[in-house]
C-alpha cells in the first residue's frame, strides 16, 4: 500500500544540531584515505541487568588491532577491552562488523565508547538506565502519535494545528467495492445508507480508516492497558479508536463495515492516494455527482458482507476480541457498560463464517492493502477474549467460549504456521491468553508453548546470520514492525512459560530497531539522537510547514529498511513539501548492503511511512518490556 509522507516539525537550528549528534552518535569518520569506522549503539540506552551489545563497522584489515574504552561521566575509565569476533562482513566498504561487549556496564548513566586504534573517530555516547525509565517516554509517544492520526470532530487541534476533518463522514453512503476496470469509480449499493462512520484514526500517511487494522490496534491497546504499567492517556485513546469501531458494526442489521474511502482512483474518479492535502480540505470541496473530486469529499464506505449475513471470520475475530476486551477493561467501572460490549463481541463472533472459501477473507478494499492468509488464530483471541470478558462480568458463557478458544487453537496449530505478530497474524496474543487464563489441558499447552517458541526461534536463527543479530529480513517489507512483533513474542513466551533464554535475542531486536543498525539510525520518531525526519506522511509534512509546531508525530514508527531496489527510483510529489534528510550529508546508500537499503525521504513510503498497526504493536513490545524488568 502506498501509505504516505511526513517531516516531523524541526527549526533549522534543531536539524542541525542532529547532524551534529549523529556524525558524533555514529563515530562517522575514519583516519585513511577511503576508510570509514561506524559504531552502532542503541541510542534510546541498555537496560539495566540485560545484556548490553554495540557494534563496529569498518574495514577488516583496518579493525584488525582495534580496542575500545569506555569511560564515564566524570571521565575516568570505566572498563576497556579489544572487540569481538568478526560477524560477517555488511558490504564492500563495510567488510567486517565486530561487536562491543557492554554488559558489564550496569550502573545508571550516562558513558563514552571510544575506539583505540586505526584513528577510528570520535567518541560515542551510550545510555544505562532501568527499563520503565527509558521506556515509559517512549510509550507516552506512541500514544501521542495516535492523537495526530484522529479524525473527525474530535481531533488534537493543539498537537498539529488542524480543524475538524471529514465531518461528512456522519452520513457517508454505502458502495460495492470497485472493479478493477471501473473508469469512473464505485457504484452505489442498493441499500446505501446514510451511516456514521466519522472519527477514527487515519491509518497511516493517508485518510483512509479500516476496520481491519483498527480492530488490531484497539485490541492491542487495551491488552495493554490490563496486563502492562499504565501509560498516561493509552485508555481513552483506545476508547477513541473503540467508539469508532463501535460505528462501524450496525447490531440492527448485522452489517460490519470494512472501510471508509477510496484508495486509488480511475480515469473519471479521483481516490485518496491521488491527491497530497490536509484532510479538512476534503470538506471545502465544492461538487456533484460524477465530478472527479466527489468521492475524496463524500467517502465511500465499504462493506464486509451483505446485511445480516456471515462475516470473514479473520474480521469477525478481531473485532470480537476488540469488544470483549473492552468488556474486560470497563467491568470494574461501568458493567452496564461493559456487559453491551460483551454482548456486541458475542454477536460479532457468531456471525463468523467459519468454513471460508479459499481466499475468500476480507482484509480491506483493495485486499492487497492488507493481505492475510490465517483467520483461526482470530477466532482463537476473540474466543479467549470472550471467556475473559465474561469471567469478569460473571456471565454463564465463560465455560462454552473458553472450550471453543481450545478447539479453535488446536484448529491453528494444525491447519496455520504463526508468523511475526502484525495484523496478519494474532496467534502470539492468541495463544499466550489461552495458557494464561484458560488452564488448557496439558498436551495443548505444551503445543501451545512449543509453537511460541517455534515463532521466536525462526527469529534468532535468521539472526545468527545477520552481522547486526537482526531477527528480520531487513530486505522485506514491515522490518521494524516485524521486529517488534518478534520482540513481543519472545517476552510473550517469557510470560508464560518462565524461560528466559531469549532475554539476549530480545535485547538484541530492541537495539535494532534503535539504532544498532547498518544505518545508525532508530526508526521511531523522539527515540534517540537520530531518527526518521521526512516522513510520508501529508498531516506532518503540509501542517508542519504551515504551523512551525514541534515534533507532531514523536512516537511514529516507521516500516524501516526495504529491499534497496525499491528505492532507486522517487518520483516528483505534486502538493508535498520538499524533504529529504542524511547525517552530515553522507548518503544513507553508503550503508546499504544485502539486498537492503533505506533513505529518509518524504518520496519514500517504502521505508519511512508510518502506520498505526506499526505503532501498536511497538506500544505492546515496549510495555512487555517494561513490565518483565
Amino acid at each position: 500500500m502506498n501509505r504516505f509522507l511526513s517531516r516531523p516539525a524541526r527549526t533549522v537550528s534543531a536539524v542541525v544540531a542532529s547532524v551534529l549528534a549523529a556524525c558524533c552518535l555514529t563515530a562517522c569518520s575514519g583516519g585513511r584515505t577511503g576508510a570509514s569506522v561506524a559504531v552502532r549503539v542503541n541510542q534510546v540506552g541498555y537496560v539495566t541487568g540485560e545484556k548490553k551489545f554495540a557494534y563496529v563497522m569498518g574495514n577488516r584489515e583496518q579493525l584488525a588491532d582495534v580496542e575500545y574504552e569506555v569511560l564515564d561521566e566524570r571521565g575516568n575509565t570505566a572498563g576497556h577491552g579489544g572487540l569481538g569476533p568478526s560477524l560477517d562482513g555488511w558490504n564492500s566498504t563495510y567488510t567486517a562488523v565486530r561487536t562491543v561487549d557492554l554488559s558489564s556496564f550496569d550502573r545508571t548513566g550516562t558513558y563514552r565508547l571510544r575506539l583505540v586504534g586505526a584513528d577510528a573517530g570520535p567518541e560515542t555516547r551510550f545510555r544505562v538506565a532501568p527499563a520503565r525509565q527509558l521506556l515509559d517516554p517512549l510509550r507516552a509517544d506512541t500514544v501521542h502519535f495516535f492523537g495526530t492520526q484522529r479524525d473527525g470532530e474530535d481531533v488534537l487541534t493543539d498537537a498539529t494545528g488542524r480543524e475538524p476533518s471529514h465531518l461528512t463522514d456522519r452520513e457517508a453512503r454505502v458502495y460495492e467495492p470497485p472493479r478493477a476496470d471501473a473508469a469512473a469509480g464505485p457504484e452505489p449499493a442498493g441499500s446505501g445508507g446514510p451511516v456514521d462512520v466519522s472519527g477514527g484514526w487515519f491509518d497511516a500517511g493517508d485518510f483512509l480508516k479500516f476496520t481491519h487494522t483498527a480492530s488490531y490496534v484497539v485490541g492491542q491497546m487495551l491488552t495493554t492497558v490490563r496486563d502492562t504499567p499504565s501509560v498516561p492517556g493509552l485508555r481513552e485513546e483506545a476508547r477513541h479508536g473503540l467508539r469508532w469501531l463501535d460505528r462501524m458494526w450496525d447490531g440492527t442489521t448485522g452489517t460490519l463495515y470494512v472501510q471508509v474511502g477510496l484508495g486509488p482512483g480511475g480515469k473519471e474518479v479521483r481516490g485518496d492516494h491521488d491527491v497530497w492535502r490536509l484532510p479538512e480540505e476534503d470538506d471545502r470541496l465544492t461538487v456533484e455527482p460524477g465530478d472527479a473530486d466527489y468521492l475524496i469529499k463524500f467517502r465511500p464506505v465499504f462493506r464486509a458482507g451483505e446485511p445480516g449475513g456471515p462475516l470473514s471470520p479473520n474480521l469477525a475475530g478481531r473485532v470480537s476480541a476488540a469488544f470483549a476486551l473492552a468488556a474486560q477493561t470497563e467491568a470494574a467501572e461501568d458493567p452496564a457498560q461493559a456487559r453491551e460490549w460483551l454482548d456486541k463481541a458475542a454477536a460479532v463472533y457468531a456471525r463468523a463464517d467459519t468454513r471460508p472459501d479459499r481466499g475468500a477473507l476480507v482484509t480491506t478494499v483493495p485486499a492487497d492493502y492488507y493481505q492475510e492468509h490465517s483467520w483461526r488464530d482470530d477466532m482463537e483471541w476473540a474466543a479467549v477474549e470472550l471467556a475473559r470478558g465474561a469471567d469478569a462480568l460473571g456471565d454463564a458463557r465463560r465455560s462454552r467460549w473458553r472450550d471453543e478458544a481450545a478447539d479453535w487453537a488446536r484448529a491453528a496449530l494444525k491447519e496455520e504456521r504463526g508468523a511475526a505478530l502484525g495484523p496478519a497474524d494474532v496467534s502470539a496474543l492468541a495463544h499466550a491468553g489461552l495458557l494464561t487464563s484458560a488452564d488448557p489441558d496439558p498436551g495443548l499447552a505444551a503445543a501451545l508453548r512449543a509453537e511460541l517458541r517455534r515463532q521466536v526461534e525462526t527469529g534468532r536463527k535468521r539472526a545468527a546470520g545477520d552481522p547486526f543479530r537482526s531477527g528480520v529480513v531487513p530486505s522485506d517489507f514491515d522490518a521494524v514492525p516485524n521486529t517488534f512483533g518478534l520482540l513481543a513474542t519472545a517476552e510473550l513466551y517469557a510470560r508464560v512459560t518462565g524461560d528466559h533464554r531469549y532475554d539476549e535475542f530480545a535485547a538484541r531486536q530492541l537495539a535494532w530497531v534503535f539504532g544498532a543498525n547498518a544505518w545508525g539510525t532508530s526508526f521511531v520518531v523522539g527515540a534517540g539522537d537520530l531518527y526518521p525526519h521526512c516522513l510520508q506522511h501529508q498531516v506532518a509534512n503540509l501542517a508542519m510547514s504551515r504551523t512551525g509546531r514541534g515534533d507532531i508525530l514523536r512516537g511514529a514508527v516507521v516500516n524501516g529498511p526495504n529491499d534497496a531496489g525499491l528505492l532507486k527510483e522517487r518520483g516528483a510529489l505534486e502538493g508535498g513539501r520538499p524533504c529529504s534528510f542524511a547525517p552530515d550529508g553522507r548518503p544513507w546508500s553508503e550503508f546499504d548492503g544485502r539486498g537492503a537499503g533505506y533513505v529518509d525521504d518524504v518520496r519514500a513510503w517504502q521505508t519511512v511511512e508510518p502506520a498505526d498497526d506499526f505503532t501498536s504493536t511497538a506500544l505492546y513490545a515496549l510495555s512487555l518490556t517494561a513490565a518483565r524488568s
